[in-house]
């Protein structure tokens, strides 16, 4: 008997978690389980779906929250959901018929889901599977928002034991497990890339981000005036993703919103532009991330994991980034993990690498083979499949 699993995406497309979905989707044997995807957003994603034969539909009415660092910003966004949760009357009553007429499992695909989840929990007999993917801050709202999920699930899924520990230690008790993200292995085939190289002018640092005051983008151009103060011009930055700022963050970065820009004007008025080259979204990096040297997520969250850096790394890329979990950045031998953002000690990383190829390459070829051992889509398809049907 085939389980029939609703899967419900938040960024449809236009972040990791959407990505990581479609990748386990990938290898979901038919014969078991049977997808439908709602999305939030509409992209290319909807095509690759369709090519495999599952329902994609488009929901942009699908109200989600997330707990945030700042308490302020915590009553906005929670105000604001209340507001989008009320105006959803039409995907709620449809959300509703469809899991109790169709549906045997739903997978909300980010913690974001955990309101919803919880005011569907007592109208439904289908198991509600959460997948948890960022480290939640401790707070009176992330306590919250764990509660509601917790009381909501049949199991948590977490990416890595970092946010199941965090989710844990803020209240939750449901029966739980790690699946790594899937990286889909064909897409991070470096096709030529050592020709590629021969003759290249910069050394080049990526960076695979939307931006976000927590992902700390911001602190990149911070490390390039160190850069170009110190006249290593053969060091360049390539940025993927939208770059759009918010008014309300604070300094420099707010100001520049406020008057239209975006990032890129923020590198600009820093006197950094020179040394950038922003790409915007695309829905597969692989030929951006290919030129590249190494990739840097210099995140506030101190989450140095996540599809950036596993992308980066199946394509033999060593990554820099913060924190201290080294299940995928193995100082040193995979790439270089910083315990604290320290602009100098981040720039001498970037440094290091550049004027030491044999030892980058060496690093990202051990990155491209942890990858392949532990991050294979047979593997996290099966993990997954157990859970939605045992």
């Amino acid at each position: 008997m085939t389980t029939s699993v609703l899967a419900l995406d938040i960024e449809g497309g236009h972040g990791g978690s959407s990505k990581s979905l479609y990748t386990v989707i990938l290898g979901l044997d038919k014969t078991k389980v049977n997808v439908e995807v709602w999305c939030k957003r509409a992209s290319d994603l909807q095509e690759k779906y369709a090519e495999l034969g599952v329902t994609c539909r488009i929901k942009s009415d699908m109200p989600k929250v997330s707990a945030l660092p700042r308490l302020s910003r915590n009553c906005y966004a929670h105000l604001r959901f209340l507001k989008d949760f009320y105006s959803a009357s039409e995907f709620r009553k449809d959300l509703l018929r469809q899991v109790n007429d169709r549906f045997d499992v739903v997978h909300f695909n980010h913690e974001a889901l955990a309101w919803v989840g919880a005011w569907l929990r007592p109208k439904v007999t289908a198991k509600l599977v959460f997948h948890n993917r960022t480290m939640l801050r401790p707070s009176i709202f992330s306590r919250l928002q764990v509660r509601a999920m917790d009381s909501a699930a049949d199991y948590l899924v977490f990416i890595t034991e970092n946010e199941q520990e965090n989710v844990r230690k803020l209240g939750a008790t449901s029966q739980s497990s790690v699946i790594f993200n899937p990286v889909l292995i064909s897409d991070c085939v470096d096709d030529g890339f050592e020709e590629k190289k021969i003759g290249k002018k910069y050394f080049t640092v990526c960076c695979l981000s939307n931006f976000s005051w927590n992902r700390g983008l911001d602190r990149i151009v911070e490390v390039a005036q160190i850069l170009k103060n110190d006249s290593h011009k053969q060091i360049k930055f390539t940025v993927i993703g939208d770059m759009k700022l918010s008014k309300r963050l604070p300094g420099k970065l707010g100001e520049v919103a406020r008057n239209g820009g975006d990032f890129s004007e923020y590198a600009s008025v820093s006197g950094v532009a020179d040394m950038f080259e922003f790409v915007g979204h695309v829905s597969n990096p692989k030929s951006f991330l290919s030129e590249c040297d190494v990739l840097v997520k210099p995140s506030r969250e101190f989450n140095p994991w996540g599809r950036d850096i596993l992308e980066a790394m199946a394509l033999g890329k060593p990554a820099i980034s913060i924190g201290t979990y080294n299940g995928f950045i193995r100082n040193r031998e995979t790439g270089v993990l910083l315990s604290q953002y320290r602009p100098r000690e981040l720039t001498d990383a970037i440094v290091w690498l550049s004027q030491n190829p044999t030892i980058t390459k060496e690093m990202g070829e051990r990155a491209k083979k942890l990858v392949q051992e532990i991050c294979s889509i047979p593997v996290a398809a099966k993990r997954l499949t157990d859970v939605w049907i045992n």
